[in-house]
């Protein structure tokens, strides 16, 4: 029935679907034994898209992670097939099909906890280097790591894959953007960019007049072809789509393993995007908003999305969504961060109103985040180590002063 409504209202509706009405799942006391993790492997993709990993140097694997834990609820589709053909029904058809989900217990991060949080950012910030290098950071507990992404023909997503000392978890770590201010941003450089600008702005990165778009999508003034925006997001060689892919080659490398999701920026926010896809906790750090991502990929919502924890702090433009425009640091070095809308809850450290921070887009780096932020308990809040995670605003809307439709073809 979605199809006999106009396009604009029939986008609306399907970004509603993305809303969290649901109580957060009730979270059970953490498990009192932390889990003990190693970088196991590192993985990649090469120019032909094609998932790769590499196996950790010994010497290199004998660093230890440790956090605590927590049971927390989440829901997976019952199957592969069933989710796949209710997305691929809402692309073609624009209808909706029924997906069935398993409400299912599992082994999660305690979020709850600063040196949790800590110590996942410090593996996610492991997933911009290499364990030789001087930047790489070595907590106590997760011993095993295996990389991707780190071969010289590499120029896409990468990152790390630790693993539990007894193999039940993996922490899949994902690289966010290679920003290039001056260079070129590295060999994922150019492919970040492009994801950043496609998922994240509201046509085609779209910014000015003077732009150059990288999709075809735009049609005159404030309108943008929802079909043509939709068909940009779904090739092989984009992330969303290489990441599907990561995750189903760890889950054949670990049948067995509770599978955890872990980036900071683009890759927390590819992180969400996948999680929601399996129904695998996530822990993102200053990612941008992909709720608008979530619903023009035409994900499946599940019942909840509360095992989706951004962190972020007010100082940082980006996940705040207000690094915008043409005038903006974003703009001025070529990315259109125009989304605000998150998925699942919120950790929201207020470092302007408390701190004295200032707005800054130099704030978004992952070590302030760990070597700032969470190398203290957050005081502001009585009896918390970290502010309470909330679910994000239900009254938020991405790029409402856009008009979205079909209008390619129109004289």
């Amino acid at each position: 029935m979605l199809n006999l409504l106009p396009t604009t209202l029939r986008f609306l509706l399907g970004s509603l679907l993305w809303f969290d009405f649901s109580q957060p799942p009730a979270i059970l006391p953490p498990a009192r034994t932390p889990l003990s993790f190693q970088l196991r492997h590192e993985h990649a993709i090469t120019n032909d898209s094609r998932v790769i990993f590499s196996n950790a140097v010994p010497s290199l694997a004998a660093d230890s992670y440790a956090m605590s834990t927590s049971t927390i609820q989440t829901h997976r589709p019952q199957s592969a097939k069933a989710f796949h053909s209710a997305r691929l029904r809402s692309i073609r058809y624009d209808q909706s099909e029924q997906v069935l989900w398993d409400t299912t217990d599992v082994l999660g991060p305690n979020v709850e906890e600063r040196e949790t949080l800590l110590t996942l950012a410090k593996m996610t910030s492991n997933a911009y280097t290499s364990p030789t290098a001087s930047d790489w950071y070595t907590p106590e507990g997760w011993n095993k790591s295996t990389p991707f992404g780190w071969e010289p023909d590499a120029d896409g997503i990468r990152g790390h894959i630790f693993v539990s000392d007894d193999n039940s978890t993996v922490v899949l770590s994902i690289k966010g953007t290679s920003a290039g201010w001056i260079t070129s941003g590295g060999p994922t450089g150019r492919k970040d960019k492009l994801n950043d600008n496609l998922l994240f702005s509201c046509c085609c990165a779209r910014v000015g007049p003077t732009w150059s778009t990288v999709c075809d999508c735009h049609q005159g003034s404030s309108r943008c072809d929802q079909e043509c925006l939709e068909k940009s997001l779904i090739g092989d060689s984009l992330y969303y789509s290489v990441g599907v892919n990561l995750y189903n080659n760890v889950t054949y490398l670990y049948p067995n393993a509770d599978i955890w999701l872990i980036g900071h920026s683009l890759g927390g926010s590819l992180a969400s995007l996948i999680g929601v896809t399996f129904g695998a906790p996530v822990v993102a750090f200053e990612a941008p908003s992909e709720k608008l991502a979530a619903t023009r990929l035409h994900l499946p919502s599940p019942p909840s999305t509360q095992h989706v924890t951004h962190v972020f702090h007010t100082a940082d433009p980006i996940p705040m969504g207000v690094c915008t425009g043409v005038t903006s640091s974003c703009g001025i070095a070529g990315y259109a961060m125009e989304t605000r809308c998150h998925l699942g809850k919120v950790i929201r450290y207020d470092t302007v109103t408390h701190l004295g921070w200032y707005v800054d887009v130099r704030s978004h780096s992952i070590v302030q985040i760990i070597e700032r932020l969470l190398s203290e308990d957050w005081t502001q809040e009585e009896g918390r180590t970290v502010p309470e995670a909330k679910a994000d605003d239900e009254d938020c809307v991405d790029c409402f002063n856009w008009e979205f439709g079909s209008f390619q073809g129109e004289s």
